[in-house]
């Protein structure tokens, strides 16, 4: 019976998590960038592999931020001090390449990637709860050196609660 109970109490206090992100993100974005999921972005490009070299993953958080970790291959592009010219220059001529933007939650990343989609990108998208929820599905982060790491900026004390997992980091 403890067990049962226990099992209730995960899913839903998983599910209002979720809920609450949800309505986090539609409080701040247009959606005028198709998310994608943490799953869908593990299917299509598992990151101990090669398949899916052909994904371009872009990080929208500060250099501070991608020092601590980051996605694996993934290219810090910043947000404060964004540069169009610099990110189209390490970008691919083919402007249809896929392309999934991420931040924190998911909120600096549609920005940027609106950016991109004005000068033509097409195939773009928002990593759905960003780097937080990338974490938080057990799923592996790298430092500067390319290694694994459990560090994460947690960008400040209010954003941080959406992490989960890992060890939270504020510089």
């Amino acid at each position: 019976m403890k067990n049962l109970i226990f099992l209730i109490f995960l899913v839903s206090v998983n599910s209002f998590s979720q809920k609450n992100l949800q309505q986090l993100l539609k409080k701040y974005n247009t959606e005028s960038v198709p998310y994608i999921s943490v799953s869908e972005l593990q299917k299509e490009k598992p990151f101990d592999s090669a398949q899916g070299d052909n994904i371009i993953i872009l990080d929208a958080r500060e250099p501070k931020e991608f020092r601590v970790s980051h996605l694996k291959n993934a290219i810090c592009v910043g947000y404060d001090l964004f540069n169009l010219e610099n990110t189209l220059a390490k970008l691919p001529k083919d402007k249809n390449t896929k392309i999934v933007v991420y931040c924190s939650l998911g909120i600096r990343s549609e920005d940027i990637a609106e950016k991109l989609q004005k000068e033509g990108f097409t195939n773009i998208f928002n990593l759905y709860g960003g780097i937080f929820e990338w974490k938080n599905q057990g799923n592996k982060i790298v430092n500067l050196q390319n290694n694994p790491t459990e560090k994460v900026h947690a960008f400040n004390k209010e954003w941080s609660k959406w992490l989960h997992k890992g060890e939270k980091i504020y510089e």
